[in-house]
């Protein structure tokens, strides 16, 4: 019985951008390292790209094109240069973690190869104010028109597609979208964690100590709703609370103005772009996270926020209306209201020991608990397609009820 897989990744998004799809890829990946399965990562990437991975012989970069808007993206030119590397590889199961170019080989490849084939829907990328951050606004009216078909056509071709949580199934089933299985993305709980310190951190932010932070992390892009925030920091401006953005992307800049017109900008501090490693301290710097996404399949930086021991006031949508569970571990306001993410982040602010269940939520999340879950995908893939020699009892270090619950 094969208890190591071998796993190829084919993804559009990478290094150097740092979002929630890249953190996902890099937790679950040491998340199946861990336990003793060998993962290859095929990349769109650029030199910056081929820099941060040094010399890691499992991370195989494909030459991208920037996007204009948001050059930490690639659009890989050549992926079937990977051809050769693949078929040295011989992986067990191939996983598209972007329906894009990289993933469209991904499924090519499967094809030619027989192997068996997961896409995960990390992103709504069919939502129109996403694509404007990457497309002129008609051809945004025409991707944003198809972009449903499209990812119909595309996960409707794996064997098994993961969406991070139930609202997101919920969506792709009722867009026709088939073998949809939940296995949330993973939280690396050994970086973010309550041993992080911020005082530093905090002495930076703040010329008043006794002021509270209200702290967002994420792209600073439209479909982030961020201006749903400052319209509440500015209805707060008269509390002891400072709001600090941490993040780059398109509309910053745009974020900035906002501020200025609102007359909020002594209350607030765009940060920029902030290095992984320094994310856990910008976190516990904080006294309460905000999220007022509506766009979030799982809502990872909320997850993070939490592990760090600080409760999430979020928008009651999606991803978000699963993870914050008010009264215990944050509170939700009503997606696009302003008052309501204002009364809410004051009633948090108000009662901050009151929130008890931060670290309980994280813990569900950690990358140990739900790598697996994507494994339990995987052997599920592998038996279908008459592979029956995989043990997921000993593969996967998983229960025997887990083993059951494939067949």
């Amino acid at each position: 019985m094969k208890e190591k897989l071998k796993i190829a990744f084919y993804t559009d998004s990478f290094l150097p951008a740092h979002d929630g799809v890249v953190s996902s890829i890099m937790a679950l990946r040491k998340g199946l390292e861990s336990k003793g399965h060998e993962v290859y990562i095929f990349a769109s990437g650029n030199d910056a790209t081929r820099k941060m991975v040094g010399h890691d012989r499992h991370i195989i970069i494909v030459k991208g094109m920037k996007f204009r808007k948001y050059p930490q993206y690639n659009i890989a030119l050549l992926p079937f240069s990977t051809s050769f590397k693949l078929n040295r590889i011989r992986p067990d199961v191939i996983h598209a973690h972007t329906p894009f170019v990289m993933g469209t080989w991904a499924l090519v490849a499967a094809k030619i190869n027989g192997t068996p084939v997961v896409g995960t829907f990390h992103t709504i990328f069919m939502d129109r104010s996403a694509v404007e951050q990457y497309a002129s606004k008609v051809a945004a009216g025409a991707i944003a028109k198809y972009a449903w078909e499209y990812a119909r056509f595309f996960y409707n071709r794996c064997d098994a597609v993961i969406a991070p949580s139930e609202s997101t199934k919920e969506i792709l089933e009722s867009k026709g979208v088939r073998n949809v299985c939940v296995a949330p993305n993973g939280v690396d709980t050994e970086r973010f964690n309550d041993h992080a310190r911020g005082k530093a951190v905090r002495s930076r932010l703040l010329q008043n100590p006794r002021q509270k932070i209200v702290l967002y992390v994420g792209r600073m892009s439209r479909e982030k709703k961020i201006e749903v925030l400052l319209r509440a920091a500015r209805l707060l401006k008269d509390e002891n609370i400072f709001f600090v953005f941490v993040g780059a992307g398109p509309a910053i800049g745009h974020y900035k103005r906002q501020s200025e017109r609102l007359g909020i900008s002594g209350k607030v501090k765009f940060v920029g772009f902030v290095e992984d490693a320094q994310l856990p301290s910008y976190y516990a710097a904080a006294d309460l996270f905000c999220i007022p996404s509506t766009f979030e399949t799982q809502g990872m930086v909320a997850i993070e926020a939490m592990a760090v021991g600080k409760p999430v006031v979020g928008a009651d949508s999606l991803a978000l209306k699963e993870v914050i569970k008010s009264g215990r571990n944050g509170e939700k306001f009503r997606p696009g209201d302003s008052r309501d993410c204002a009364a809410k982040i004051k009633k948090a602010i108000n009662n901050l020991t009151s929130y008890k269940e931060m670290a309980k939520t994280a813990n569900e999340y950690s990358v140990n608990r739900t790598t697996d879950g994507v494994l339990n995908v995987y052997y599920k893939v592998l038996r279908a397609a008459g592979q029956y020699g995989y043990d997921i009892a000993k593969g996967a270090g998983a229960t025997r009820q887990n083993l059951k619950a494939i067949h």
